[in-house]
């Protein structure tokens, strides 16, 4: 079952890179038309701020800590987390500061699975509904031939509309507060053509706040002291 698992997992992480590839490869070629000139930028250059919508997929799973109930405990050998995948809808709102800076706020929900293994056959699977509304400042290199390459940095906070329902309350399930921030950096490419801006990127999110809400009354949470989330999303934005 573990080994169907892990390349069950394997053959989605190749189909998101070999999307990927394609995808860059499309519009490198598309773009490297218009020689060295920027003739779908300067469109957009003298804009301050605009709008649109971001598509996406996660890779997202837990950081565990264990607390001292785990040193030597007879029922539990194994405590850590296990990545599971999602998917995001975002907006955005890009305000734009500068020639190479950019402000952005991108409001919407995550749906994301998260695992967490007890020994070697005991899995938890926690599945999640985030609201989402991460705030980033973006700087961007200088465009050549309708393209130029970013970095972002910034703080997101995410409220999971799913905790309140009765299979997560329950008293024999591991609780995790649905508060949580993170800090995210990404990088990734602005393509520019003559109706919307296509930006694929990569983004790493590393919790900051402990996310576990301690209960000593089942076993599987008092080996447990900390919880931190950690995801990685590959987006697709579409702007203009």
């Amino acid at each position: 079952m573990a080994c169907s698992y892990f390349w069950y997992m394997q053959s989605i992480h190749r189909r998101k890179i070999i999307l990927v590839l394609l995808i860059f490869g499309f519009t490198w070629t598309l773009t490297g038309q218009t020689g060295g000139k920027n003739l779908n930028y300067d469109d957009y250059k003298r804009k301050s701020y605009y709008f649109g919508i971001s598509l996406g997929f996660n890779s997202s799973k837990h950081q565990v800590f264990h607390s001292r109930d785990f040193i030597g405990n007879p029922q539990i050998h194994l405590a850590q987390g296990a990545a599971g995948v999602g998917f995001n809808v975002h907006g955005i709102v890009n305000y734009k500061f500068g020639e190479y800076f950019d402000f952005r706020m991108l409001p919407g929900i995550s749906f994301a699975t998260r695992h967490l293994d007890f020994n070697v056959n005991s899995r938890t699977n926690i599945e999640s509904i985030f609201a989402e509304i991460p705030l980033h400042i973006r700087y961007k290199s200088a465009p050549y031939k309708d393209k130029r390459a970013f970095v972002i940095a910034g703080l997101n906070y995410s409220y999971d509309v799913a905790s309140n329902s009765k299979t997560r309350q329950a008293d024999t399930f591991i609780k995790i507060s649905p508060h949580d921030f993170q800090l995210e950096v990404g990088l990734g490419m602005q393509f520019f053509f003559p109706f919307f801006i296509l930006s694929p990127e990569i983004k790493f999110s590393q919790g900051i706040t402990n996310i576990l809400l301690f209960n000593d009354q089942i076993i599987e949470a008092s080996v447990m002291e900390k919880l931190l989330s950690r995801t990685i999303t590959l987006s697709f934005h579409f702007e203009g």
